[in-house]
């Protein structure tokens, strides 16, 4: 019997705190004999196909295989599944809400990455207020930044007013107008232009960069990149289709990925003058990290619903 695990149901099971850990703990974790793959396709429609696989982490007896459909035109813009399988024999344990499992491991995990990285401050800008932003600032908060200022732009002027108004902060007009008064950046955008350029921050501010994780996407320009401690989650991948991409920077301009710093193999920031930026593309064993997470609590709670997809 599969365990079906819908939106409703991740979000029953879910804990941010609990998320954290499993995705701090994946970070540290030694790379594996078996490296992830992200694999993705243009369609003939408005939108691409991505799969992941497969998600696996040392300690954990299962493995994951997502399946996304993105349509940026579409609420919710991603679309998909994850299956979650047993090592043993590859019984299919449980199929889980892609969009939501994502949401949460790519909003905490960049949270995690913004912690490490961004210097202590009240300020706070949000560019591109979907769940992703959501989710980043449900982390930060749980690790203890609260960012009481906080501005919001987005293309759509009613999305940016009602997450400012539900976090108690201000809309603005523009990406340049939050970076100049934010002292942390955390965008989650669909752009294909820089929504920043050097000239258009301070020494000491902090970007988390999650938008460009497929070829074509890019938010920040490579004059920034070029001149930031630049922090990803994976240098071949994020040269082969994330922010050193579509900079046309090689994997060698990250100075660390998030494991190195977490492992404390890389020291991370060096000054309070320092620009830094993290750029994660989004790996195979984060799915595994939060699925594991559900499944558990899901099975303890009885939360789900059961179905024998053989019958």
């Amino acid at each position: 019997m599969t365990l079906v695990l819908t939106r409703s149901d991740l979000e029953s099971v879910l804990d941010v705190e609990d998320c954290l850990g499993a995705l701090r703990a994946g970070f540290r974790a030694p790379t594996g004999a078996v490296v992830g793959q992200r694999v993705r396709t243009d369609l003939p429609f408005p939108g691409t196909a991505t799969a992941l696989i497969p998600g696996l982490l040392p300690g954990i007896e299962a493995y994951t295989v997502k399946v996304n459909a993105k349509f940026p035109g579409a609420r919710p813009a991603l679309r998909g599944v994850i299956c979650l399988h047993a090592g043993a024999d590859g019984e299919l344990l449980a199929l889980l809400d892609s969009a939501t499992v994502t949401a949460w491991r790519t909003g905490l995990a960049a949270a995690l990455g913004t912690d490490l990285l961004a210097c202590p401050g009240d300020s706070a800008g949000v560019i591109g207020a979907g769940a992703q932003a959501e989710l980043m600032l449900r982390g930060l908060r749980a690790l203890g930044r609260p960012y009481p200022d906080l501005v919001v732009h987005d293309t759509d002027d009613e999305r940016a007013a009602a997450f400012a108004a539900r976090h108690g902060g201000r809309a603005v007009g523009s990406a340049t107008e939050a970076a100049a008064t934010a002292d942390t950046l955390l965008l989650a955008t669909w752009s294909r232009q820089p929504l920043l350029k050097l000239a258009d921050t301070r020494a000491g501010q902090h970007f988390t960069s999650l938008g460009a994780d497929e070829p074509g996407k890019q938010e920040l320009a490579a004059d920034l990149l070029d001149n930031a401690l630049l922090v990803v989650d994976d240098r071949e991948l994020a040269a082969g289709m994330g922010a050193l991409a579509a900079a046309g920077l090689p994997a060698t301009a990250a100075d660390a990925t998030l494991g190195e710093v977490l492992r404390g193999e890389h020291p991370g920031r060096a000054s309070e003058e320092t620009r830094s930026v993290y750029a994660p593309v989004g790996l195979p064993w984060q799915d595994l990290a939060l699925a594991w997470v559900a499944y558990e609590r899901a099975v303890r709670d009885g939360v789900g619903r059961r179905v024998d997809l053989l019958a």
